[in-house]
């Protein structure tokens, strides 16, 4: 009977664990990696952040938000969403425009509304200013010339800090108010990586990866970056 006893706590503790961390990852905050150079130079490939994902909950528009943390996206957000092209894919981007706004991008720079925008953060990395000419192909058009267009309600307009290298609300449009999984909120560990290493090549590969890991732990964390909090 006491063995018995010692086996339904034992299983009991780790039930309850798994249900906490689930309903942590669910409701209240996630991993989240960054695989592109799109958010540079304010965030890096390889920085792991934790997202909050409770900010934007549901009730953002009832009197639960007089009492809890919550609030609808705002300008200047730095948010993770699913990518509206393909849902299975998490994106990384700064909200620069929410529904009833007007974005217009002339000669690489946005206004907002008219208001040329200010984000410290942004960055052009190529000199080059592509025309606003229907004989430029779709893929790079909406670079560097946009809009205006309005943001309709219940969506948010989202752009890469590293606007000459980001895929963005530019390209494939404004992203639904519901795909919203959260706001980054720290970084919690950075380590010098490839672009896109998140991605399936095999499990060789992801072997290879661990093990680079492991020898270049030490060298390669960027320690500088850790506990930062991202803005």
């Amino acid at each position: 009977m006491a063995k018995h006893h010692w086996f339904r706590e034992y299983y009991e503790a780790i039930l309850v664990a798994v249900i906490f961390t689930l309903f942590a990852r669910t409701f209240v905050a996630q991993a989240f990696k960054i695989p592109t150079a799109s958010m540079e130079e304010n965030l890096l490939v390889g920085d792991h952040l934790f997202v909050n994902k409770f900010i934007y909950a549901p009730h953002f528009d009832t009197p639960l938000h007089a009492v809890l943390p919550y609030r609808d996206i705002e300008r200047g957000d730095v948010v993770v969403f699913k990518y509206p092209q393909e849902p299975a894919r998490d994106f990384i981007k700064r909200a620069v425009a929410v529904g009833g706004d007007t974005v217009q991008v002339r000669a690489k720079k946005l206004a907002v509304n008219g208001t040329p925008e200010v984000n410290p953060h942004e960055m052009h990395k190529d000199a080059q200013v592509f025309p606003d000419s229907p004989l430029l192909p779709d893929q790079i058009r909406p670079r560097d010339n946009f809009g205006p267009y309005p943001v309709p309600d219940g969506f948010v307009f989202c752009m890469g800090d590293n606007r000459d290298y980001s895929y963005d609300s530019r390209f494939w449009g404004p992203v639904p108010r519901g795909y919203f999984k959260g706001r980054a909120l720290i970084i919690y560990w950075s380590f010098e990586t490839e672009p896109n290493s998140h991605e399936w090549r095999g499990w060789w590969n992801r072997v290879r990866q661990l093990a680079m890991v492991a020898i270049r732990f030490l060298p390669d964390t960027r320690w500088g970056r850790m506990l930062s909090v991202v803005h």
